[in-house]
C-alpha cells in the first residue's frame, strides 16, 4: 500500500442551530501519508485539526472531498478495527477501573480474552500504570487519564495510530515516556499520525509534518524541506577564530557565537557565503562545515498561522 492515509480535497461546512448561518470549518485540505510514517499536524487553535481527524475517523461526513483510510473508507470494521484512535478529550466511565477499561474495548475488537489479559498487563507497564491497575479512573489525574487512552488506542495492536494531542496533560517525565512509546511504534512498522501544540517534541519525533490555518493547507514536506531552506541563511563552522571582531565585520555576517573548543558558528546571509568563505580562507582559518541555516518549526509554525509572512506554496 502506497498510501496509509489519502486526504484530497476535504471540506467541512456546519449550520449554527440559531441562525442556520453556515461555517466552514475545514475549507479545503488534501495530504497523504506513507506507511511507517510518524506524521505531525500541526495548526493553530480553530485551524481545523479536530474536524479533518473526526471525519478519518469516520465520525463526521465530509461535505466534499474524500478520504481514505488504509485503502478502504473511514467508519467501515473492517477498516477501523486495524487503526487505534485517542480523540482530544476523551470520555471513561468514572468507576471503571484501568483493567476493566481495556478489556471493554478488548471486547469491541473481538479480542479472546486470554489474549486481551497479556495485552492489558503489557499495555499497563508500556504506559506505566501497572501500579495503577486497582484505582478507578475517578481517582486519576489528567495525564494518567492521558495515558490510559493512549493505552486503548494500542489494544487492537493497530497498523495505524491517530492521536489528537496525546502529549496534553503529561509531565515532562511522562512526554518523555510517551515520546520514546511512539518511537518503538514507528520501530515495530507501525505508522502514527498526532497533532500537537508541542513544537519541540514535533521536532524530535516526526518523518513530515502538515500546517493547516483557517481551514487551508499551508505547508508540508519533511523537517528537512521546511526549515533546512527557508531562512535564506548559511551556518559555517570555523575553527582557529580568534579575531572575532574582524568577522563580524565582514558583510553578510549577522551573528558569531562558540560553541566548541575553539570552535565559533557564523551565520551568514547567502548571497555573501561565499565572500565570507574566502575571506575565511585568506586568513588561514579552518572551515569545519558549511550548511544551510535551519529555521525553528515555532517561526514556521508562526508564519503559516497569521503571524508573519506566509510561504506561497506547499513543499
Amino acid at each position: 500500500m502506497e498510501y496509509i492515509i489519502e486526504v484530497e480535497g476535504f471540506k467541512k461546512h456546519f449550520r449554527t442551530v440559531m441562525t442556520q448561518r453556515k461555517v466552514e470549518a475545514v475549507k479545503d485540505v488534501s495530504f497523504k501519508v506513507k506507511p511507517g510514517e510518524i506524521f505531525g499536524f500541526l495548526g493553530p487553535n480553530g485551524a481545523g485539526k479536530t474536524t479533518t481527524m473526526k471525519a478519518m475517523m469516520g465520525l463526521i461526513r465530509p461535505t466534499s472531498g474524500t478520504i481514505r483510510i488504509l485503502g478502504g473508507s473511514p467508519g467501515q470494521y473492517a477498516v477501523m478495527s486495524r487503526v487505534g484512535f485517542l480523540p482530544e478529550q476523551p470520555y471513561f466511565y468514572d468507576y471503571l477501573k484501568p483493567q476493566e477499561l481495556l478489556h471493554t474495548f478488548g471486547r469491541i475488537f473481538s479480542i479472546p480474552r486470554s489474549v486481551r489479559e497479556k495485552r492489558i498487563d503489557e499495555l499497563l507497564r508500556v504506559v506505566g500504570l501497572e501500579d495503577a491497575r486497582n484505582k478507578t479512573l475517578r481517582k486519576f489525574s489528567k495525564g494518567m487519564l492521558q495515558r490510559i487512552g493512549i493505552a486503548q488506542a494500542l489494544i487492537n495492536d493497530p497498523e495505524l495510530i491517530v492521536l489528537d494531542e496525546p502529549l496534553s496533560g503529561l509531565d515532562p517525565i511522562g512526554r518523555k515516556e510517551v515520546i520514546d512509546l511512539l518511537a518503538s511504534l514507528k520501530s515495530q512498522g507501525k505508522t502514527v499520525f498526532f497533532s500537537s501544540h508541542i513544537l519541540s517534541d514535533i521536532e524530535r519525533l516526526c518523518d513530515r509534518v502538515v500546517i493547516i490555518d483557517k481551514g487551508l493547507v499551508k505547508a508540508e514536506g519533511t523537517l528537512e524541506q521546511l526549515l533546512g531552506s527557508g531562512s535564506g541563511e548559511k551556518e559555517i563552522l570555523v575553527g582557529g577564530l580568534k579575531d572575532v571582531a574582524s568577522v563580524e565585520l565582514l558583510a553578510g555576517v549577522k551573528s558569531v557565537e562558540v560553541v566548541g573548543s575553539l570552535v565559533h558558528r557564523l551565520v551568514v546571509e547567502n548571497a555573501q557565503a561565499d565572500e565570507v568563505l574566502m575571506s575565511l580562507l585568506k586568513a588561514g582559518l579552518h572551515i569545519v562545515s558549511v550548511s544551510d541555516q535551519r529555521i525553528s518549526l515555532e517561526s514556521l509554525f508562526i508564519s503559516q498561522s497569521g503571524g508573519g509572512p506566509a510561504m506561497e506554496a506547499t513543499i
